[in-house]
């Protein structure tokens, strides 16, 4: 297998029977197991209005993580940039990175992590932010510079820091503005995988160097569930199925545990949807998860894998990133 980087994402999602403090708890101790194993980076995604996700105010909770451990890069996958003001991120971050030198990352996304009613109330009068995403990712990159020394708006601390920026996607609309500025390229089909390898070649195919990537760079999330065994994987997977199903239904839930499916997923219709945002899930123990990794980097020449794994069972989850780190050094 073509050795590359393995990291985590992690929503600091609730699970039946728990609270939001117990899933920041969790998502803490995920974070040092990965760096005990050598995992690149762990990051956490920005959503509002979702009650059992905690990690809504993001900067907060990297800074959280990036306390509690020493080496791991820790960064957001992503900062929904429309939310905010590039000054607001560029002072927020910078202030992250003068804590922690050289472990943040700066993920951003296009899309508001949340619905429309609860966009409005984040955004105020600013509803057309959407659409100003290129520039307010180039003014983020211009508040960082050393070249804004002799603006009147400057970012302390920011100004001068080296934080990489990543254009993350779930779509091919943010492919070609990543390859247009020169960033590396985070793709999440580990929920919308439709479209994961039409993006990469339109980002691949159009890049143009930058004085942060000379050449592309393409990170998958995708979904793994290891185990002992494939059957066991399997089962501990029903758990992310049952999530699926309420995000498809509109029921959403803690993570359910493992176990006997609704019968809404009987429903033609839903069970289609449900397997479409799975089929870039991998489960099963170490040699089958070698041999469906090996595949799917040999294929998509990925150069980082980050892997979002919503098991139900702390001790599960743990063994899962173990797991998939031997199947991905063996």
């Amino acid at each position: 297998m073509k050795k590359i980087p393995i990291s985590v994402l992690e929503l600091a999602t609730v699970v039946e029977g728990g609270n939001l403090g117990s899933a920041i708890s969790r998502t803490v101790e995920v974070a040092k197991h990965a760096e005990s194993l050598g995992y690149q980076r762990i990051w956490m995604a920005e959503h509002h209005n979702m009650e059992y996700i905690a990690s809504s105010a993001t900067a907060v909770l990297i800074g959280h993580v990036a306390s509690k451990t020493n080496t791991i890069r820790v960064g957001s996958g992503g900062i929904m940039l429309p939310n905010h003001s590039p000054l607001v991120i560029a002072e927020q971050f910078g202030t992250l990175e003068t804590i922690y030198p050289g472990r943040i990352d700066l993920g951003l996304g296009r899309a508001p992590g949340t619905d429309q009613l609860t966009a409005m109330a984040l955004r105020r009068n600013n509803m057309n932010s959407v659409h100003d995403f290129p520039s307010d990712v180039k003014q983020l990159q211009t508040y960082f510079s050393k070249e804004n020394s002799s603006s009147k708006v400057r970012a302390f601390p920011g100004e001068g820091l080296d934080i990489p920026l990543w254009i993350l996607g779930s779509s091919t609309d943010s492919a070609y503005l990543a390859a247009q500025m020169g960033l590396p390229y985070a793709f999440a089909a580990h929920f919308a995988p439709a479209q994961f390898r039409i993006a990469i070649d339109i980002y691949r195919n159009n890049f143009s160097p930058s004085n942060q990537l000379k050449q592309p760079y393409v990170m998958a999330c995708v979904n793994v569930i290891a185990a002992e065994t494939d059957d066991e994987a399997e089962f501990l997977a029903t758990s992310l199925i049952k999530l699926f199903l309420g995000l498809i239904t509109n029921t959403r839930k803690p993570i359910q545990p493992p176990g006997e499916l609704p019968e809404s997923y009987r429903i033609p219709a839903v069970r289609s949807a449900v397997n479409s945002m799975m089929s870039c899930t991998f489960t099963g123990s170490r040699d089958t998860l070698q041999k469906k990794m090996s595949q799917f980097i040999l294929e998509t020449g990925i150069d980082e894998l980050m892997v979002s794994s919503n098991m139900y069972d702390r001790e599960a989850k743990l063994k899962s990133f173990s797991i998939l780190h031997d199947a991905m050094n063996t």
